[in-house]
C-alpha cells in the first residue's frame, strides 16, 4: 500500500483498534521496530531522550521464526530458485541467523521463556551442525561466515538447563544433544582458522559441569540411555540409506572418543565398572575407535595381553592414528606392517614391535 491507501485502511479504526494494531506491531516486530516505536512514544519535551532499554522478546515468536528459517534452509530455498527467499535475503542469511541466535538466547535466559528459547537455540545448533556436510547457503564455510561458535551456544543452553532442571533433568536432556552435536574437529568445514580457535569440545564443557562422582555416574547413565535410543534409530534406518549404519556408528564413536576417554578415566575410580562394560560393547558404537576403547579398558584392568591384541586390531584399520600408535608403543603392542612403515616414515619416537 502507498500512504493514501494505508490511511484509508486505518480510517475506520477507533482508538482501541489503533492501539491494538500498534501493540501487535510492537510485540511481533523486530528489535529495531520495537526500539523505534518506543522512541516515538517517548515525549520529546522531557529533555534529552535516553536510549531505549533492551527490548524483551516473545519466546514463542522467536521459536516460530527460527523454525521457519530452518525449514527454508533445509528445503534449499537459500540456495536459490525459490520465491519464498529474496535474492537479498539469500546473501544476508548469516545476519538473519545471528539475529535468531541472539533472540533465542535472550528468550532462553528470560524468566518464562526457557522452554521455547531452548528449543529455538537447540534447533539452530542442529542446523549449524548439519552445515558441515550439506550446502544450505552460498558460503564455503557457513559457521565461519556466521561467526557462530557452537560450543559457546551449547554452554549457554546447558547451563540454563542445569539451572532450571537440576543435574538429573539436565543430564536427561543434554545426553542426546551430546551424541548429536559433538565433533572431534569443531564445527567449521576447514577445521582451522580464527573461529576454530574459539571452539572447545563438548566433552570439556561437560567436564566443567560435572563436579562429583555422583554427577559423572548420573550423566553416564543418561548417556547410555541416549545411546540405546540411537541404536534403535540405527536399526530402523532403511538398509539402503546413506550413510549406512556402520558408517553412522563409526562416525559417532570417533566424534565421541574424547568423552569416552573421560568416562573411562573417571568411572574406573568411582566403582562404576558395569557402565564401562556396557559402553565398550554398545550397539550404537563401532569401528576402530570402539576397539581402541576396549583396549584401554582392558589395560586399565591389568589385561595387557588383551590390550595389545585389541590395539593391534585397531591399527589394522587406522595404521596412522597417532593416539593408537602412542598407546601401542606404551604397552609394547606389536604393530601391523603398514603401521611400522608409517612410524619409520614419520620418524616417530615409538618402539616398533613386529607382529609375532
Amino acid at each position: 500500500m502507498d500512504r493514501r491507501e494505508f490511511f484509508g485502511k486505518m480510517g475506520p479504526l477507533d482508538d482501541a483498534g489503533l492501539r491494538k494494531a500498534l501493540w501487535n506491531l510492537y510485540w511481533r516486530g523486530t528489535a529495531a521496530m520495537r526500539a523505534r516505536i518506543e522512541a516515538e512514544l517517548t515525549p520529546h519535551a522531557q529533555g534529552r531522550r535516553q536510549p531505549p532499554a533492551r527490548p524483551t522478546v516473545d519466546p514463542a515468536w522467536v521459536l516460530d521464526q527460527a523454525r521457519d528459517f530452518i525449514a527454508l534452509a533445509r528445503s534449499g530455498a537459500y540456495m536459490g530458485g525459490d520465491r519464498r527467499v529474496s535474492r537479498q535475503e539469500r546473501s544476508r542469511w548469516r545476519l538473519t541467523f545471528q539475529r535468531l541466535v541472539a533472540e533465542a538466547q535472550q528468550a532462553l535466559l528470560s524468566p518464562d521463556g526457557h522452554v521455547a528459547g531452548g528449543a529455538a537455540l537447540a534447533e539452530l545448533i542442529d542446523l549449524a551442525n548439519d552445515t558441515r556436510g550439506y550446502d544450505y547457503f552460498h558460503s564455503e564455510d557457513p559457521m565461519e561466515a556466521a561467526r557462530f561458535v557452537v560450543s559457546d551456544a551449547v554452554t549457554v543452553l546447558w547451563r540454563r538447563l542445569l539451572q532450571e532442571h537440576g543435574f538429573a533433568g539436565f543430564a536427561e536432556r543434554a545426553a542426546p544433544q551430546l551424541i548429536r552435536w559433538e565433533s572431534r574437529f569443531g564445527w567449521t568445514r576447514t577445521g582451522f582458522g580464527a573461529l576454530r580457535e574459539k571452539e572447545c569440545s563438548l566433552a570439556s564443557v561437560l567436564t566443567g559441569m560435572s563436579r562429583s562422582p555422583d554427577m559423572w555416574i548420573g550423566f553416564a547413565d543418561s548417556y547410555l540411555a541416549a545411546l540405546d535410543l540411537a541404536a534403535r534409530d540405527d536399526a530402523a534406518r532403511p538398509k539402503q540409506s546413506w550413510p549406512g549404519p556402520d558408517r553412522v556408528r563409526d562416525g559417532r564413536t570417533e566424534a565421541l572418543s574424547e568423552w569416552h576417554g573421560l568416562l573411562l578415566a573417571k568411572l574406573k575410580d568411582y566403582g562404576a565398572d558395569d557402565r564401562l562394560d556396557r559402553l565398550s560393547k554398545h550397539g550404537a558404537l563401532g569401528g576402530a575407535e570402539l576397539t581402541f576403547l576396549q583396549a584401554k579398558l582392558a589395560n586399565a584392568r591389568g589385561d595387557v595381553g588383551g590390550a595389545r591384541s585389541l590395539v593391534h586390531q585397531a591399527l589394522g584399520s587406522k595404521p596412522g592414528h597417532k593416539g593408537f600408535l602412542e598407546f601401542a608403543g606404551a604397552i609394547g603392542a606389536p604393530l601391523p606392517p603398514q603401521a611400522q612403515r608409517i612410524v619409520k616414515e614419520r620418524s616417530l619416537p615409538i618402539p616398533v614391535v613386529a607382529q609375532a
